[in-house]
């Protein structure tokens, strides 16, 4: 996992990546590109990147409030669907007031690094281990408190103890929850919403 990936997961965001060999899932990236790189074409060789970044501000002012999209309705531009959507509120990062205690929900703040979202498959990787929680609690923002022999997850929603275990030996690279596979009735706790 590189460092922007950890960054992102931090924050609450859950990167993906495109299939390889399969370009329509990048067509809307790629086709943004292309319509930057022609719109750059016509413009005068920047000398400078200060040059360069002022023909990208303009591109992107240009993109957004004076081009009307035909992928929204009436074909109005991407400034005015903006301006009509209600303001989202804003991700309820967690902050640990000290790292031995239970996760404490606050808002403004950035997610602290062992503060981490449940998989899709209920798993959570701590270096280089993953470590199964609970598919169930998918998409849940997951506190992690561990030292030298443990490592314990807690529900950022409700500060309940999720899961505890020893630290595994060194090469192991999966830890089960010890549960039988298969759906769970009604055992599914608060979660967070994703962001």
């Amino acid at each position: 996992m590189g460092q922007l990936v950890d960054y992102v997961t931090r924050l609450g965001v859950e990167p993906i990546t495109g299939k390889p060999y399969k370009p329509t899932t990048q067509g809307k990236n790629e086709r943004f590109h292309q319509t930057l790189f022609r719109y750059l074409d016509k413009q005068p060789l920047a000398d400078i990147i200060e040059h360069l970044q002022t023909q990208v501000d303009e591109f992107d002012r240009i993109y957004n409030t004076k081009r009307p999209h035909q992928g929204l309705p009436g074909h109005i531009t991407p400034q005015q669907a903006w301006n009509a959507m209600p303001v989202a509120e804003a991700p309820r990062p967690v902050i640990l007031a000290n790292p031995t205690e239970t996760p404490v929900a606050a808002t403004g703040a950035f997610l602290p690094e062992n503060t981490r979202r449940v998989t899709t498959s209920g798993g959570i990787k701590v270096k280089g281990v993953k470590f199964q929680v609970g598919s169930y609690l998918a998409g849940a923002l997951v506190a992690i408190i561990r030292d030298e022999s443990t490592i314990a997850f807690y529900s950022v929603a409700t500060g309940e103890q999720l899961i505890e275990h020893p630290w595994p030996a060194p090469g192991t690279t999966y830890v089960s929850n010890g549960k039988p596979r298969g759906p769970r009735k009604n055992t599914r706790p608060e979660v967070s919403p994703m962001s």
